[in-house]
């Protein structure tokens, strides 16, 4: 069995050229693809590059994969739980806790929903990903994996992680890694059919809402360069379930969008030539950011589509459910079991020690809304990060950066930040990674950080508040140089990657 600070086995000059070029050239045939990094990007596209990844795929425990497949379930049902507490979110977002009161994009999206959410009772869907790292802090510690955040908005790379996986079996069909190591066998490669599970999910809400020849919207950004991971998605949804997928930006919707005022009917013009088309679920791959709003117009349309009795993924309270002081507050005595073993949300109660295996997962955090918080903060500095309510990579602040940012940062807006503590990875592994146009020879090994996401999705809500319809559907790998803090591939610090699994 390998181990961590013996991966990946040794090549040689030849045979890691040769490697490259077949997965170069996979990727480029098999839709593991980007846009190129070009402003504007084109209304048609007449290029595209293949996706940063990786040679090897990383090892993990074969028992710590199917240990954190097992968590989705809990995690699934908790969040829906979470975005249905109205109560609770209120309290996180502005009465108590005070996030919405000092950020502005968290309160002007809760103050939003504040004012629509009696308008309708129908489902709401989550297409979630919950992001682990494995935690070593010492040498006579066991391996154990910990959870960085969980996504309730844009959960992307989903279909482009299928093809990484895709990518690394047929390295291993073709050329068995030059027989490099006894793991790298078809056996280690666990299966990856992400893209027919999101597919799933996003069926199972259009087939909810129930209305023939309704079709799912992408709310999409302009320029969006991972555009094949989404359209990877859309094929899945009309060739495998019939339904069509319209792709708009909120600049678009703004003129498109039409609410009937009696149904609450959602109705979108698509390309030219046809006829206005019902919306049946709202998918967002855009608003998860500031930028997506740079004027009251772009929050004008959100309300909109938030307001329609189209079932959102997510809902305006499902996105602040996915926010790091939520995850915070979970974490205090007696919260997670309010909503996990508390029998008013139905049958669906977990036992204690599926209780504590969530705890495990989660590394110690606390709020910077009082002084105790930010001393505590200051002099635990390099063994932490300070996280906001932002989310798509870039935003958070890391160990020897936290006095100057703490000494910097108005009171008033503390309550918007947590810290937690840092998680530390193995040492030693190192990968080869491949970022487009580099040629043959592209391929540069150094010492990584590995990140396993685990989807599921979650259908609740509406006819049923108490029932939660979810299902663990997938995973993916993305792999990053030890000395970068952030993990967003498409914000450029990230590869795509898959796993070999190995016993231990």
């Amino acid at each position: 069995m390998s181990s961590f600070a013996e991966w990946p086995p040794a090549v040689t000059e030849a045979q890691l050229e040769t490697l490259t070029i077949y997965a170069t050239t996979y990727a480029l045939s098999h839709g593991l693809l980007y846009l190129p990094a070009t402003t504007p990007q084109p209304p048609a596209p007449a290029s595209a590059i293949h996706a940063p990844l990786s040679i090897f795929p990383s090892l993990l425990s074969r028992r710590l994969f199917d240990h954190a497949q097992r968590l989705q379930k809990a995690y699934n049902i908790l969040y829906a739980r979470v975005a249905m507490d109205e109560v609770f979110l209120d309290r996180v977002m502005g009465e108590i806790e005070g996030v919405g009161k000092v950020d502005n994009f968290v309160g002007t999206m809760w103050r939003g929903w504040k004012q629509l959410r009696n308008e309708n009772a129908l489902a709401q869907l989550g297409l979630f990903r919950s992001d682990y790292l494995l935690h070593a802090p010492s040498a006579d510690t066991p391996v154990s994996l910990k959870q960085v955040e969980f996504n309730t908005i844009s959960s992307s790379f989903g279909p482009l992680s299928e093809r990484a996986a895709g990518l690394h079996r047929y390295l291993q069909a073709s050329t068995h890694y030059y027989g490099t190591s006894p793991d790298l066998k078809a056996a280690n490669f666990p299966p990856n059919n992400t893209t027919a599970g999101l597919a799933e999910g996003l069926a199972e809400a259009h087939k909810a809402y129930n209305v023939a020849g309704s079709c799912i919207l992408f709310v999409v950004q302009a320029g969006e360069r991972n555009v094949f991971d989404q359209r990877w998605l859309e094929y899945e949804l009309l060739e495998k379930h019939s339904i069509p997928v319209i792709r708009q930006t909120f600049d678009e919707l703004a003129k498109s969008a039409i609410l009937d005022p009696s149904t609450q009917a959602l109705r979108v013009a698509p390309p030219p030539g046809l006829s206005p088309a019902e919306i049946s679920t709202i998918y967002f791959r855009a608003g998860y950011t500031p930028t997506d709003f740079p004027t009251a117009a772009q929050w004008s349309t959100r309300f909109l589509l938030e307001r329609s009795r189209a079932i959102k993924c997510p809902s305006i309270p499902l996105q602040l459910a996915g926010g790091k002081k939520v995850q915070q507050v979970l974490t205090e005595p007696g919260i997670l079991e309010q909503y996990l073993c508390d029998k008013k949300w139905g049958n669906d109660v977990f036992t204690q020690i599926e209780v504590d295996d969530i705890k495990d997962s989660w590394m110690g955090m606390w709020g910077l809304d009082d002084d105790d918080g930010i001393n505590r903060a200051r002099r635990l500095a390099s063994s932490l990060v300070l996280k906001p309510q932002r989310e798509g990579g870039g935003n958070n602040i890391y160990k020897d950066d936290i006095p100057a940012f703490l000494d910097a940062l108005p009171s008033k807006e503390r309550e918007a930040w947590i810290a937690m503590e840092l998680i530390v990875s193995p040492r030693g592994t190192s990968n080869y990674l491949v970022r487009a146009g580099g040629g043959p020879e592209s391929a540069v090994r150094t010492e990584v950080v590995s990140e396993l996401g685990i989807f599921g999705w979650a259908l609740f809500g509406g006819a049923a508040p108490g029932k939660v319809k979810e299902k663990e559907i997938g995973w993916l790998v993305r792999t990053k140089g030890k000395d970068s803090n952030e993990g967003g591939v498409a914000a450029g610090f990230s590869v795509l990657d898959s796993l070999v699994l190995i016993d231990g």
